[in-house]
């Protein structure tokens, strides 16, 4: 893996297999919010090996904790509001067969 720390993204717009470079975010722990260039085609079987550090390394250790404190939280909040949409969805699950029985009951539908 190479690392210049001041790469020109531009410098290639191609990687070795012959697909545009994509730009993406590390979010290993070891390497959190690092940018790097890679084959479009990254974790597929035709891919090339393709990569190449856009961002120096992050030496400071404190720095690594608190992004991955933000991290941590980030998917925190995501999971409680993932809960949240499937409690509002059985609730109106519910309220919607409760109408469906009152409206049997009394014959009108």
């Amino acid at each position: 893996m190479e690392n210049d720390g001041a790469t020109n993204i531009n410098e290639q717009t191609m990687c070795l297999c012959g697909r545009i470079i994509a730009f993406r975010t590390a979010w290993t722990k070891n390497n959190l919010g690092k940018r790097f260039l890679g084959c479009s085609y990254y974790r597929r079987l035709d891919a090339c090996d393709y990569f190449k550090w856009v961002d120096p390394p992050i030496l400071n250790p404190r720095y690594k904790s608190v992004i991955n404190g933000m991290l941590r939280n980030a998917n925190r909040e995501a999971v409680l509001e993932k809960k949240w949409q499937r409690r509002v969805l059985y609730h109106r699950l519910v309220l919607g067969i409760l109408v469906l029985v009152v409206l049997v009951q009394y014959g009108l539908c």
